[in-house]
This record gives C-alpha cells, structure tokens and sequence, in this order.
C-alpha cells in the first residue's frame, strides 16, 4: 500500500525560539509588527534537485511561520513514494519537515491553477525583465511564493502566470544567490 506524499503539520512548535524583538513567550504577531503573519502564505518548491536545498527552505519556513510548501516536478520531498524519510532533507531541515504541512505533485501547471481558482496571490522569486525589487512586495490574502531550479530558475511559461515577480538586486559579479539563501531573504523581509 503506497503512503500518501503529503504531511500535515501535526505539532506546531513556533515557540521554540525567542526573538529578541518580540517579549519571551509571545507568539510572533502580537504585540511586535515587526513580524508578519505568513500562516497564509505557501511556498512552491519546483524542480530544485538538491534535497539540502529542500532542507533548508523548510527549516526557514518552519522559522517564519509559512502555512504549506509545496513540492512540485523532480524536488524532492521529505519522504519518497513507500513513505521512507530522505536523509538529506532531513539532515538540513532538522525536523522542520515534520511540523510544516507539505504536499508532493507533479504538475506545477494544476496546481497554479488550483491556487488562482481559490484567489491566492501568484509571487515569482526570479530574476526577470519586468520583476520588482523584493522590498516592494506586500503581502495581502492568501500568497503562494514561487521559486525554482538552481540553474535555470523558473520558465517564462510560468513567470507569465505569476501577479508578480520579486528580485533580490545583485550589486558583486555573480549573478544570483543560493535558492534556500534566496527563500530566506525574500520570507524575513516580508511584512
């Protein structure tokens, strides 16, 4: 019997860390507006092919409070198809990808279009022509933040889907960043 490729965050544990910017024991949110509340926002993961990678953004999501990630094309996830934990993921996620819900597809074309029927804000972290510096985006509703493969980044078919593309500015010689330093970025800068 195959076990299904998804987890359901079952024991939130968001209060494992102090920040210092919030009172001890706070939940983020309350009382700081420094924090945004991102248990709306879902990540999509698709076509990376390092499982580090896949680690690290989940451990960053789990530190930001993101509602889903989403494993889209080859990424991929914390357990394979017998239901077996990839060694990788978790090694660079520590457990994160046990208390952040997540969700294994192949199609990355059904599920945008699933997520546009139910409203979700489209958000592309991509280097592009028409994009916009990262700092400008808000956040509003449900928003679904899209990243891709760490060579060839995301199809223009899909940038074309997206309500908006998000840059982060390179001022050295190379050209862009790590895609889970990348993720970290753009989900901490979000208010």
């Amino acid at each position: 019997m195959r076990t299904p490729e998804r987890c359901e965050a079952s024991k939130p544990n968001r209060e494992a860390v102090s920040s210092p910017r919030r009172a001890a024991g706070a939940p983020r949110g309350e009382g700081d507006s420094y924090w945004a509340d991102l248990t709306g926002v879902s990540l999509i993961l698709h076509n990376l092919r390092s499982a580090h990678n896949v680690g690290s953004i989940f451990r960053t999501a789990d530190a930001v409070g993101v509602g889903k990630i989403y494993l889209t094309g080859y990424t991929p996830a914390p357990r394979d198809r017998f239901g077996r934990p990839n060694k990788e993921i978790a090694k660079t996620a520590l457990g994160a990808e046990q208390y952040v819900a997540w969700e294994k597809l192949s199609s990355l074309g059904k599920l945008l279009e699933r997520l546009m029927a139910s409203s979700f804000q489209l958000i592309a972290l991509e280097q592009a022509k028409n994009s916009v510096d990262y700092r400008q985006v808000k956040l509003t509703g449900s928003v679904a933040v899209i990243v891709g493969n760490e060579v060839r980044g995301l199809s223009k078919q899909v940038l074309a889907r997206c309500d908006t593309i998000a840059e982060i500015p390179m001022r050295g010689k190379k050209e862009s960043l790590n895609v889970a330093i990348a993720t970290g970025i753009f989900l901490f800068s979000v208010k």
